[in-house]
C-alpha cells in the first residue's frame, strides 16, 4: 500500500500539477473562438527563400488550438533545395489524406500560436540529409487517409518523430509537450536509433521511457512527458515544457 500511494503521489507531483498548472496559464490567455477566426499567416521568421540560396531544414513546434493546446503542440517540418525558389512544408492534419504538403506558410502561425524553432541546419550538411528526409515521409505508414488518431496517436506529432527518428543526423527530438511524438509505428515495442544514441521504450504511447544522447531521460505517463537532460542541462515538465540551457526546444 505504501509502494502505491508513493507511486500516486508522485505521478501527481511530477505530471499531473504541471499539466493543471499549464491548463491555469492557458485559461488566462486571450484565444480564437474557433478555427476560421485563428491565425495561420505566416510569422514572418523565415527569410525569403530565392534570397536564401543554401539547402535548408527547419522543424516548428507551436501550441495547438482548444483546450488541449493547454498541453499539446503541433510540429512541421520545412525543407528547401540548394537554389529553390520556395520552401516545402510538410504536416500531418486529421482530415483527408493526412500528410500534406505546402497546406500553409513555411513558417506559419498555428491556430494563432507563434512558431518555435526546434532545430536548423544550412549549407552542406541540410543538402545531404533533404533526401533522407524526403525519403522518411515517403515511408511515414500512416500518410494515407484514416492514418490519423489524436490520441495517442499515430498523430502530427508522431509524423515529425518519425521522420526525426529515421534522421538521428538532425540531433533533436520534439518537445515534451508534442503529444503522440512517443507512439512507435507498427506496434513496435522498442526502437534503437540507428547511430545507437537513442533507446526508445513505448507501450502504445501511453506510456513509455526514452534514454540517450539526445532524448536524455524521459518518461511518458499519457503522453505527459517528465525528463532531465544532461548534454544539454535541463528539465523537461509536463505541460510546461523545457527549462535549461539547451539552445534547442527539442532538447
Amino acid at each position: 500500500m505504501k509502494l502505491a500511494k508513493r507511486l500516486l503521489l508522485a505521478i501527481l507531483i511530477i505530471y499531473l500539477l504541471p499539466a493543471l498548472a499549464s491548463a491555469g496559464l492557458w485559461v488566462m490567455k486571450e484565444h480564437p473562438t474557433g478555427y476560421r477566426n485563428a491565425r495561420w499567416s505566416s510569422a514572418g521568421i523565415l527569410p525569403e527563400a530565392p534570397a536564401d540560396k543554401p539547402a535548408a531544414i527547419y522543424v516548428y513546434s507551436a501550441m495547438t488550438g482548444g483546450f488541449k493546446g493547454s498541453i499539446a503542440s503541433h510540429a512541421w517540418i520545412v525543407m528547401k533545395e540548394k537554389g529553390a525558389d520556395s520552401y516545402e512544408r510538410y504536416d500531418k492534419v486529421g482530415w483527408g489524406t493526412p500528410i500534406r504538403r505546402n497546406a500553409y506558410a513555411p513558417d506559419a502561425y498555428w491556430y494563432s500560436n507563434m512558431p518555435r524553432l526546434v532545430v536548423e541546419l544550412h549549407g552542406e550538411e541540410a543538402e545531404k540529409l533533404i533526401p533522407k528526409m524526403q525519403k522518411a515521409i515517403a515511408d511515414y505508414p500512416y500518410g494515407k487517409a484514416g492514418g490519423y488518431r489524436i490520441y495517442p496517436g499515430p498523430n502530427s506529432n508522431t509524423f515529425v518523430a518519425h521522420v526525426l527518428r529515421s534522421v538521428p543526423e538532425l540531433g533533436v527530438v520534439l518537445p515534451p509537450d508534442a503529444v503522440g511524438r512517443d507512439y512507435l509505428p507498427n506496434g513496435e515495442f522498442i526502437h534503437v536509433a540507428d547511430d545507437w544514441k537513442d533507446i526508445s521504450l513505448s507501450l502504445g504511447g501511453f506510456f513509455g521511457v526514452s534514454a540517450g544522447q539526445r532524448s536524455g531521460f524521459e518518461v511518458n505517463f499519457l503522453g505527459l512527458v517528465a525528463g532531465i537532460d544532461v548534454m544539454n542541462p535541463g528539465i523537461k515538465i509536463p505541460g510546461l515544457g523545457y527549462f535549461g540551457t539547451g539552445s534547442r526546444l527539442g532538447v
